[in-house]
């Protein structure tokens, strides 16, 4: 099922392009190899966080996938998207709070959890079944 073409619809298909674009542009900075406008290479940051350097991609993939599925016009795909990321998320908060990052660079990651919760409870199927079989997705 599509988001109806009112007003509030509009709204909120705009505001998962924005979400899906920020966690696009995370992908293509973890797979940059050098520094990036968000500072030092990720292959510098997730050693110093305590990952191995290849985890990095790992996770940039799962980010640029969700994003595509956040766009997606199904309920099921933004459901989907939304649960893997707060897998994500969730390991990002911890990461910072054991490296006790200060606020600057620890604050989008608990942002953006809150962000995928609220899509995914908007988008709670009702079909379990539907989620992992995209042919049956409304």
């Amino acid at each position: 099922m599509t988001i109806a073409h009112t007003w509030p619809g509009w709204v909120a298909t705009a505001f998962l392009w924005f979400v899906a674009l920020e966690f696009l542009a995370g992908a293509v900075t973890k797979f940059w190899p050098g520094p990036t406008f968000f500072g030092p290479a990720y292959s510098e940051k997730f050693p110093e966080w305590g990952w191995p350097a290849w985890f990095r991609f790992v996770v940039g993939g799962l980010e640029g996938v969700c994003a595509v599925l956040l766009i997606l016009p199904y309920h099921e795909s933004r459901f989907l998207a939304a649960a893997v990321l707060i897998l994500v998320l969730t390991g990002a908060v911890v990461t910072h709070i054991i490296n006790h990052h200060g606020p600057k660079e620890s604050s989008a990651a608990p942002v953006h959890l809150v962000v995928m919760v609220i899509i995914a409870l908007a988008t709670w199927p009702s079909d379990w079944v539907r989620v992992l079989q995209p042919g049956l997705w409304s």
